[in-house]
């Protein structure tokens, strides 16, 4: 690998990247920020402008102070008075960085949370489609590291390389006033040679920071697999080959990390040598002007302290260098996201949806996840208010997008869906979502408590109204068997619970959201047959006299349906009650025969 910077890093290219990123994070401290934010930021510019012009200040009184004592005739109240003003000119310039800290601190942070906030919102009006190709993993992180990106950023761009710059101006300023242009330009010359040295070696210390980075990400994969799959390891007796794969990991991360501390020691040792040659060179000027009587012991210190005390903050350099490049890098990534076009917005205009029975119609509806793969081809049924019409067929007929397409995760090539006479483009997605409760097939619940989980249907419920959902879903007594009841958490993805529990939420959650339309996508799969008639007969009652529709692989689920729609192909290809599809003997009684060789069908029994 080239120890050159790729061009992606380090150019033309990168720099408007930076330039940028750094335009986008403006707006969210001045623009979209309340007037108070606004003063603080002009009081925080203020404050860092005051403590810069004290810092610089403190080396001339202390030139006085040792040009007064080096007077055999200085009186003692003249260096006392000095030696105060020196001391109250260090705590003046502390004081004010601290409370440019203070004030500056609510600017960071109120950008950080509106950025934060408007990314989390933006993520969740993308589609469906944009989440399924996305690791939800990778989305969090983006937002974590773009927020501590900017918080980095505005700490060492503001506090750090700004008076850095400030500092260096004024210091040349002075040292051209007081004495003539080699002061200056010894000191310029020799921050400049620091800063290109320090940047060109960091660029270069980069790929292996990365190689570590890697190394280390790549041993913890290797461990934290092993450990995950710790029986496994046991069962083909592998131990000394995952500790073999763990050792080429951890010789890689090595490796790399003697590189990076060798390139770490030839920076400081590169930097040491520059500064003592401007020091040197500086400290030759002056002791030429003090043996010409053109300057005083207090000038040779002064000059000494300058360069010394410029070179406290550019000792940093190459971290915060590093670190700022990191910071751009994770705010772009998370900007990126909030460029993403929402795929599937509401109209201009669009109205809230006006439910008057429910009914719900797919007219001549196509679709197809990619246009050259067709779901579902002219397909048309129609719900009657407060009926209940199942969909049932083979895996990949089309059952499930009927229910995305419903919820209008996607929107439909061509056709239209309507509900009361309403296309569903028309109106608000809000309004839509309110008005459908689902039951879905893969039920997920929130890392919470049982109790949150099944109040997530109506937030404002009362705890009567979430326990009656919890008993009309049969799961209220198996809650009252558990020591924290509702409040026992259920782990990550609702895990620490079986598949009929999770289930028996989810239906309790739409229980109590009590929406006029319902939609059972498999609501059952999970559950035994004996817990499954259970339920059935509260999905019955909850369903009275409500448009529902019901998508089902195990027919004995939908014997009582107003219509069941076989599909086939994205098309519907029989229809009609249960008794009537035996009587035709096609694909339903075929797929009925099946499930009852199969012993599916027990229930129904």
């Amino acid at each position: 690998m080239s120890p050159r910077t790729p061009p992606a890093a380090f150019g033309p290219d990168a720099r408007h990247a930076d330039l940028n990123v750094v335009r986008r994070l403006l707006p969210y401290l001045w623009l979209k920020g309340p007037l108070n934010i606004r003063l603080r930021v002009i009081a925080a510019i203020l404050l860092l402008v005051a403590a810069k012009v004290t810092t610089v200040y403190v080396p001339i009184i202390y030139k006085q102070a040792v040009d007064t004592l080096s007077t055999p005739t200085g009186a003692v109240a003249v260096p006392l008075g000095l030696l105060l003003a020196y001391g109250g000119a260090r705590i003046a310039s502390a004081a004010f960085a601290e409370l440019r800290e203070i004030v500056f601190a609510r600017v960071a942070q109120n950008a950080i949370h509106i950025v934060a906030l408007e990314t989390f919102r933006h993520l969740h009006r993308l589609s469906l489609r944009f989440h399924l190709e996305r690791q939800t993993g990778g989305l969090s992180r983006a937002i974590e590291r773009g927020t501590n990106g900017i918080d980095n950023l505005l700490h060492y761009l503001l506090f750090q390389i700004f008076p850095t710059v400030l500092e260096i101006t004024m210091v040349g300023t002075i040292l051209w006033g007081l004495y003539d242009f080699w002061f200056a330009a010894v000191t310029l010359a020799t921050i400049a040679a620091y800063v290109v040295y320090t940047l060109a070696i960091t660029q270069w210390r980069i790929k292996f920071r990365r190689q570590m980075i890697e190394a280390e990400s790549e041993a913890n994969t290797k461990a934290i697999d092993s450990l995950l799959n710790y029986e496994t390891v046991k069962y083909f007796c592998n131990e000394e080959h995952e500790a073999r794969r763990f050792d080429q990991a951890l010789t890689a991360y090595e490796r790399a990390g003697v590189k990076s501390a060798n390139s770490l020691s030839l920076l400081n040792a590169g930097q040491a040598t520059i500064i003592a040659i401007g020091v040197t060179v500086i400290m030759i000027l002056a002791a030429r002007g003090v043996a010409d009587g053109r300057m005083t012991i207090g000038d040779f210190v002064l000059v000494n302290t300058y360069l010394i005390q410029l070179y406290l903050p550019l000792n940093f350099l190459g971290m915060v260098y590093r670190e700022l490049r990191q910071s751009l890098i994770d705010m772009q990534a998370m900007f990126q996201l909030l460029e993403i076009d929402v795929e599937v917005p509401d109209a201009p205009g669009a109205a809230p949806l006006r439910i008057s029975g429910g009914a719900i119609e797919f007219y001549d509806v196509t679709f197809g996840y990619d246009p050259r793969r067709p779901i579902l081809r002219g397909l048309s049924f129609s719900v009657p208010a407060g009926k209940t019409v199942a969909i049932v067929g083979p895996s990949g007929a089309g059952k499930s997008t009927i229910s995305r397409l419903l919820f209008r995760f996607y929107d439909v090539d061509g056709g239209a869906i309507r509900i009361d006479g309403q296309d569903i483009r028309d109106v608000t997605q809000e309004s839509l979502r309110a008005a459908i409760g689902i039951v879905p097939q893969d039920t997920v619940l929130f890392n919470d408590t049982i109790y949150y989980n099944i109040a997530y249907g109506r937030p404002d419920a009362t705890p009567a109204e979430v326990e009656s959902a919890a008993r009309a879903a049969r799961i209220h007594d198996f809650i009252m068997t558990l020591p924290d009841g509702y409040q026992t958490r259920v782990g990550e993805r609702g895990l620490k619970l079986s598949g009929g529990e999770r289930q028996r939420v989810a239906i309790a959650r739409t229980i109590l959201k009590r929406p006029p339309i319902l939609l059972f996508d498999e609501a059952t799969s999970a559950l035994d047959t004996r817990t499954e008639k259970s339920i059935q007969e509260s999905l019955r009652a909850l369903s009275e006299g409500v448009t529902t529709l019901v998508i089902a692989h195990r027919l004995s689920t939908v014997v009582d349906a107003d219509e069941i729609i076989v599909l086939e192909g994205g098309q519907v290809v029989e229809r009609g009650r249960h008794a009537d599809l035996l009587a035709k003997g096609g694909i339903y009684a075929a797929m009925w025969a099946r499930q009852a060789e199969g012993g599916e069908l027990q229930m129904a029994k």
